[in-house]
């Protein structure tokens, strides 16, 4: 099986030619013409995605060593940068909230349309099954007859039970359904789908709220996790997404999706720079192994192109 870094690498690698082509012979550019080149890089990483205060924090932390004379060679640059980034990454970490003994984890995935939470909930199903973990699923997106077919997919391909109901149901009362169900069975985790949605339908967005106080009727404390699915082929727009979320649903933790399609993998160090919310998991393939643990130490060392060590 291929190492974990090696999956990282892989689905990060139009994300880190865009980042090393910037990068390069920059130095030289610094040495050449001073502050404008400092204005370029930052422009540079601005246009990976970056976002603006954590490429602004990047190259000023390359200026000051470079003042410092603690930057004599583009493998230096490279080398602040890549400290920079893990700090930013680093500064958001912690554990899953796991439930009482006794009572099931229960994460809630929300997002916009498209973004994969569905088969985020599969992947993540199997990678606990893998791990021993009794898990239930709840089909709550109950408007797109599609996302409870592949839920129940994923429950057979995972031994999973899903609980679902009939199209047009209300989404809470499954999700109070599904709380119940996990208690009796003595579920580990409870991983709820829930229909996409704009952040800006304010319907929608108070169709989250009562899915809540449903769960919270059964098990109170749940959900314990609130994760948002982020499309990363979206670049520097998730940024919007996820300030409304979290306005609205209490988002607790970011799941990313989709990074081995885009060159827009600098946008998770933007999203950990603006919000005080952790990276769980990230999609880098199609493949249920694909959906991987974030790791800061994997993504900064892929994202600048350096070797396993």
């Amino acid at each position: 099986m291929a190492s974990i870094f090696s999956i990282f690498k892989r689905g990060l690698a139009k994300t880190t030619t865009k980042v090393t082509r910037s990068i390069a012979g920059m130095f030289t550019g610094i040495k050449a013409h001073g502050e404008a080149s400092f204005e370029e890089l930052e422009a540079l990483l601005i246009s990976a995605d970056f976002g603006v205060p954590a490429s602004l924090r990047i190259v000023g932390d390359i200026r000051d060593r470079y003042e410092q004379g603690q930057i004599a060679t583009d493998a230096d640059l490279v080398q602040v940068a890549a400290g920079t980034v893990m700090d930013i990454l680093n500064s958001r970490k912690r554990g899953i909230n796991a439930a009482p003994a006794g009572t099931p984890t229960v994460i809630l995935m929300v997002g916009v349309n498209g973004s994969g939470k569905t088969t985020t909930i599969g992947k993540l199903a199997s990678r606990l099954k893998g791990e021993g973990k009794k898990v239930v699923l709840a089909a709550c997106d109950t408007f797109r007859a599609a996302a409870v077919e592949q839920l129940l997919l994923w429950g057979e391909r995972t031994g999973c039970q899903v609980v679902s109901s009939k199209h047009g149901a209300d989404p809470a009362s499954v999700a109070f359904d599904a709380t119940k169900a996990a208690i009796a069975r003595g579920a580990d985790y409870l991983l709820i789908d829930t229909a996409g949605r704009q952040q800006n339908q304010k319907g929608l967005m108070d169709e989250l709220a009562k899915i809540r106080r449903s769960i919270e009727k059964v098990c109170p404390g749940a959900p314990h996790e609130v994760w948002l699915t982020v499309d990363s082929t979206l670049g520097a727009n998730v940024l919007s997404q996820a300030r409304e979320f979290s306005k609205t649903t209490g988002v607790t933790g970011l799941v990313l999706t989709k990074l081995d399609g885009t060159g827009k993998g600098g946008m998770v160090v933007a999203l950990h720079q603006e919000f005080e919310l952790p990276t769980f998991y990230i999609g880098l393939g199609e493949q249920p192994e694909d959906l991987q643990p974030f790791s800061a130490e994997y993504y900064t060392n892929a994202l600048f192109g350096k070797e396993e060590e």
